[in-house]
């Protein structure tokens, strides 16, 4: 099992909102989840960042893999991602 820490759109229709997820490879973009570990809200200026620092920490630890936009999220918020 490939597990990911990706992005999951929520929002109405031209007014995104991500969830921060940690999630098989398999599943669809939207759908099922392992855990929630954070938000994005790009609509406001600068974009707003939720995190939970240690849940992504342990799962970085545990092999799973961030997406390259969680990535850059990531590192601008200080959360060390190899």
């Amino acid at each position: 099992m490939a597990v990911k820490i990706r992005l999951a759109r929520c929002g109405r229709k031209k007014r995104p909102f991500y969830r921060m997820v940690v999630a098989d490879e398999r599943y669809a973009r939207d759908g099922r989840f392992i855990e929630k570990v954070g938000t994005y809200n790009p609509l406001v200026n600068p974009a707003e960042v939720v995190v939970a620092k240690d849940r992504i920490e342990h799962w970085l630890g545990q092999g799973a893999q961030a997406t390259r936009t969680v990535k850059s999220i990531l590192k601008k918020e200080g959360v060390a991602v190899s």
